[in-house]
């Protein structure tokens, strides 16, 4: 009750409303934890006469009729208020909480009201004033930015009036005042990002004189959104790494490194030394064979080899897990003949990954139904509705996914964007062990085929995975053009005499489409740019890659700056790297860091049109089919001429990359292909 009072004495506004009776119980009605919304203002004003005298029943409710009225204006039309339980304190402040506002008539912005906290400081030094929060304007929406303020710090503000344009994950909206008063500080200014849901973004004030007293105001940590408060619980339950064991001598873990930005797994191909050699800095130790290539790897430090923890031709071991111990004595590698690692030696990502999903199945059926976890997936069995983002629902509908098989994270358990992402790519992994078990059983059962199972090799494994991803999360569309190749073939053959006169190797038809892509893109440059959730990434340097086909699988090797090279350069490099990729010899930088990758299935095999994958993160590949003789118009009348063109098809990603866009990339190729003197100017 003292709350109640405190609140009263210090709102100017609801002690200047005339006639409103400052009573104790209506206080006691109204701020409790059961207080009803102002929908039900009718009711509850008949009920305000139970336990009142004849006399003071008609002041009572005259008294509440005057305080909901004023509040229902003074607030949004749109707006009713729930006070009660929700009433804190912090030291000398009070604070009405932001969950104290719902929407009753929705406007759209409604939920913004729900961030506005009403402080009242006794002893900190600050007048009356209230904190604007970042408002929850969509089911989605757990962060915002500032667009632009529209008021300026000391702009006097009315109810309605627009203070700022709030960017969300939908669209970018106005933020309206919900009270009068004066803007008194901008904690957060135009073009801010990343400011959480119920963070303080201004100050207002009642008093034009109180804005002076904020012009060092910060907000206080008790004002920070609500999404950062799980932060110390996670950091009090996590606990500190074991140390090791004491009985063991110094050594060193030697952890499955990582050799490629994509690879996660690798399989040790080869020692090339055994237990209690010595070893030195730069010394080969093993052959690892990672996602793109066999890599050799190489000894850090001087050392014995005290323990092989896993030998010649181990499968999927995870990056970081520990392969062998090396000790600085040689006396010391006979403690480690029985060693394993142990648990805090394996790599965190197991850790981190695997832990979450046990929760997640095991929590639903043998806890109560209470946490959020479980709300999809009661909601699921009961056949009520599913409620998802817009974004969520259409990823779902153009990769043909059930909302009802995905459990959302999102608030209440809505379905996001990112939970359907998650899915379809465990989806891959979940789904095609146990279809092929499926397939297999079946297919020996019914129809006696005789068959020979092939182990994936680590290269096919990272290949499906990764174009299985590229399909179900990059929207592709294809545009395909057939160019004229007579000029490029005649120049060519003029370039490849020249060659052979000074001694140098022949250029081939695809060393030509390299060179005209990259000028293509260094014309075109959205199309040499890739996708990332928060912005597009236009690179400089235009680096191709060229898909070789071996017996170990599929390799892209790279030609960094393209553009700039001659043809004779890449043409001898693109040799070079298809003889190591058949050898299995490419190195990380042979094949990491392309912008744009060239398929050329019509040379080598004779397709004359196909349309490729894309290589993530890249936005685009070019597919090359065969040249192909055709009749065309001559000059004159009834005059017509043979011509070879060949088709290629772009692959782009549509995100990236808009069909105008590709098409103007396409029509710079073509240009160069079919007039390819220009390619040497």
């Amino acid at each position: 009750m003292s709350y109640a009072s405190h609140i009263f004495r210090h709102s100017k506004k609801l002690k200047s409303v005339p006639g409103l009776r400052h009573d104790n119980a209506i206080l006691v009605r109204l701020l409790s934890s059961d207080a009803i919304p102002f929908t039900n203002n009718r009711e509850y004003i008949l009920e305000l006469g139970v336990g009142y005298v004849p006399s003071e029943r008609d002041r009572a409710r005259s008294s509440y009729t005057k305080f909901y009225n004023h509040s229902k204006s003074a607030i949004n039309s749109s707006m009713v208020t729930f006070v009660g339980k929700h009433v804190k304190s912090t030291g000398t402040n009070l604070k009405l909480g932001s969950q104290l506002v719902a929407p009753v008539l929705s406007r759209g912005l409604s939920s913004s009201l729900g961030q506005y906290r009403r402080s009242f400081s006794s002893g900190s030094g600050l007048p009356p004033h209230q904190e604007i929060g970042m408002p929850s304007l969509s089911p989605t929406m757990t962060e915002g930015n500032i667009a632009r303020w529209l008021k300026k710090e000391g702009d006097q503000v009315s109810t309605g009036e627009v203070l700022c344009e709030v960017e969300t994950d939908k669209a970018t909206v106005e933020m309206e005042c919900m009270e009068e008063g004066y803007l008194a500080k901008i904690v957060h200014g135009d073009g801010a990002k990343e400011i959480k849901v119920g963070e303080v973004i201004a100050i207002t004030v009642e008093d034009e004189e109180d804005i002076a007293k904020f012009k060092d105001y910060k907000p206080s940590d008790a004002a920070a959104a609500p999404a950062a408060a799980p932060a110390p619980k996670d950091s009090s339950e996590s606990a500190p790494p074991q140390p090791k064991s004491s009985s063991l001598p110094p050594h060193q873990d030697i952890g499955m490194p990582s050799l490629s930005p994509t690879m996660t797994e690798g399989n040790i191909a080869r020692w090339l030394k055994k237990e209690g050699d010595k070893v030195s800095t730069g010394e080969v130790l093993c052959e690892v064979e990672t996602d793109k290539a066999t890599v050799e790897m190489e000894c850090m430090e001087e050392g014995y080899l005290a323990k092989i923890i896993h030998g010649d031709g181990a499968k999927e071991i995870k990056v970081g897990e520990v392969i062998a111990i090396t000790v600085e004595d040689e006396e010391d590698i006979a403690k480690f003949k029985d060693y394993k690692p142990s648990d805090a030696s394996a790599p965190p990502k197991d850790s981190s990954v695997s832990a979450p999903p046990k929760d997640v199945v095991e929590k639903p059926t043998t806890s109560s139904p209470r946490p959020k976890a479980s709300k999809p997936s009661e909601a699921k069995e009961s056949g009520s509705r599913i409620f998802a983002s817009p974004l969520a629902k259409k990823l779902a509908e153009e990769n043909n996914v059930s909302l009802s098989s995905i459990k959302g994270t999102g608030p209440d358990g809505n379905i996001v964007k990112a939970d359907v992402e998650d899915y379809l790519s465990s989806r891959g992994k979940e789904v095609s062990p146990a279809s092929s078990k499926i397939d297999k059983t079946d297919e020996t059962a019914v129809s006696g085929l005789d068959y020979s199972d092939i182990p994936l090799s680590q290269i096919r494994k990272v290949t499906a995975s990764r174009l299985l991803l590229s399909k179900q999360t990059i929207p592709h569309y294809y545009l395909t053009v057939d160019a004229c190749v007579d000029k490029l073939m005649e120049l060519r053959a003029e370039l490849n005499s020249l060659q052979e006169a000074s001694g140098g190797k022949r250029l081939s038809v695809n060393d030509l489409v390299i060179k005209a892509a990259a000028l293509a893109l260094r014309k075109v440059p959205q199309c040499n740019s890739s996708w990332t959730n928060d912005y597009i990434r236009q690179y400089h340097n235009v680096n191709i890659n060229v898909a070789v086909q071996t017996d170990n699988g599929l390799f892209v090797p790279v030609i960094r700056d393209a553009d700039r090279k001659g043809l004779s350069a890449i043409s001898d490099e693109v040799k070079l790297l298809a003889e190591k990729a058949k050898e299995n010899n490419l190195k990380p930088e042979d094949y990491e860091g392309g912008t744009f990758t060239v398929s050329n299935l019509g040379g080598p095999f004779g397709v004359e049109q196909f349309c490729a994958i894309i290589n993530p993160p890249q936005a685009g590949i070019l597919a090359v089919g065969s040249a192909k003789k055709r009749v065309i118009p001559g000059a004159g009348i009834d005059q017509y001429v043979f011509a070879s063109f060949m088709a290629v098809t772009l692959s782009c990603d549509h995100r990236v990359i808009d069909g105008a866009i590709g098409a103007e990339w396409l029509k710079a190729f073509k240009g160069y292909i079919e007039n390819p003197d220009t390619m040497l100017l």
